[in-house]
């Protein structure tokens, strides 16, 4: 890795989302986070970087039917979090628990209509 790579040794590089069903996944994340995607075909989908900068895409959605439970809980940044948790509403997410306080913000966890688990948190 050369000094001017943007990646970090050992920082979370990408994220992917296993989705059953993928038109659903997009809308509920441009409607909720206003992401927008690279399209690669009918079963996967990139997220795009949303500052432009370093690496084109963060993450992408991945068509599976069977998704199952578990796996990483990948949590968001939010600057306004009640904002971000009436856009998960209103995108078609469920609340699942907070928003409650911890040490240094509040946060709360969602699930996705897939059923993937995602937390946002604020600072105080």
């Amino acid at each position: 890795m050369s000094e001017s790579s943007p990646q970090r040794h050992h920082a979370i590089d990408y994220i992917e989302f296993t989705v059953t069903d993928l038109a659903v996944a997009k809308r509920f994340y441009a409607d909720a986070f206003g992401w927008q995607f690279n399209d690669y075909g009918p079963g996967y989908a990139g997220i795009r970087n949303p500052h432009g900068d370093s690496a084109p895409e963060v993450g992408g959605l991945r068509l599976d039917r069977e998704v199952r439970a578990g796996g990483p809980l990948v949590l968001l940044y939010s600057s306004d979090l009640d904002r971000s948790v009436q856009a998960v509403k209103e995108a078609g997410g469920q609340v699942v628990n907070g928003p409650y306080e911890f040490p240094g913000g509040r946060r709360f966890h969602f699930t996705d209509p897939s059923g993937n688990e995602l937390g946002a948190w604020a600072e105080q």
